[in-house]
């Protein structure tokens, strides 16, 4: 089985990325912003949350997402470390929300530590229920993820294929089939995790 979820697009790249930014510490560091604007975006055009993306509704330039990115920039600004708790981003994201005018997406953290077989049913059942995941990789001992290695990016999609599981990663403005299996099981005592996104309790979700 297999399902993904549209995502914006920024000219002919997949999302946003940090690469275009022209501040030093949000092209070093700004990966969390960037993970928080495509989210933004993705309500916006897919759940009807106009107030959270100030531009063109369509044709999204990289101009104007760089400047969304400013915009973002005081609630995930890159910090000694980086943003590299699942807490951060979720109160910074969700002060953004707030301020303008969000009230129902709520989030929840799902820690690193729990298990694959636990957080692919996770993951299965935040993209069926039409949800991007902002995931947090720190350290990884498989040479294969190293461009996740301390970073915060999106998964968008699912796919079955016999006994593995894949999942689409979105990040620097393209996607990657990912074996989640080897991405989850970082080989380190430090996690990372996911942000899961829902609809606040009793509110109904719209896609």
């Amino acid at each position: 089985m297999k399902r993904e979820l549209p995502h914006c697009t920024v000219g002919s790249a997949d999302g946003g990325s940090q690469e275009w930014c022209t501040e030093l510490w949000m092209y070093i560091g700004g990966c969390a912003a960037v993970a928080a604007c495509d989210s933004s975006i993705y309500f916006m055009l897919r759940k009807g949350r106009r107030e959270l993306y100030p531009y063109a509704l369509s044709d999204i330039s990289r101009r104007d997402y760089v400047d969304f990115t400013d915009m973002m920039k005081p609630y995930l600004y890159p910090r000694q470390g980086g943003v590299d708790r699942l807490d951060i981003y979720m109160d910074g994201f969700g002060q953004f929300l707030r301020d303008h005018g969000e009230r129902e997406i709520a989030m929840s953290p799902w820690p690193g530590e729990r298990s694959f077989s636990e957080t692919k049913d996770a993951v299965r059942k935040q993209i069926d229920g039409g949800w991007l995941i902002p995931a947090l990789t720190l350290l990884h001992i498989h040479p294969s993820m190293q461009e996740y290695v301390w970073h915060w990016y999106l998964l968008n999609g699912y796919d079955e294929q016999g006994g593995t599981f894949l999942v689409k990663a979105v990040t620097f403005g393209a996607w990657r089939w990912l074996d989640f299996k080897v991405l989850w099981n970082t080989g380190f005592e430090r996690k990372g995790g996911l942000v899961l996104y829902r609809m606040s309790s009793g509110k109904t979700d719209a896609l």
